[in-house]
């Protein structure tokens, strides 16, 4: 896995940033494509999304993949 300080993952997904799910290997994550809206980020690195299907589901970095939704 790879790893990367929380500090660079607040300036790269600063609260407000939309972001869409590509991928995530859980049972119960969203479906690939669904959009939400960052929050925060852990001390552990974990994305924290307010997702707009209701999920409340962290985004690992390194394990699960989302990408940024430039509108």
């Amino acid at each position: 896995m790879r790893m990367i300080r929380p500090e660079q993952l607040r300036k790269q997904y600063p609260n407000g940033t939309r972001v869409e799910l590509v991928q995530m290997d859980d049972i119960q994550a969203p479906p690939a494509g669904t959009r939400g809206t960052v929050y925060g980020i852990d001390d552990t690195g974990s994305m924290l999304v307010h997702w707009d299907n209701g999920s409340g589901l962290n985004v690992i970095y390194g394990e699960d993949i989302v990408r940024k939704v430039v509108d």
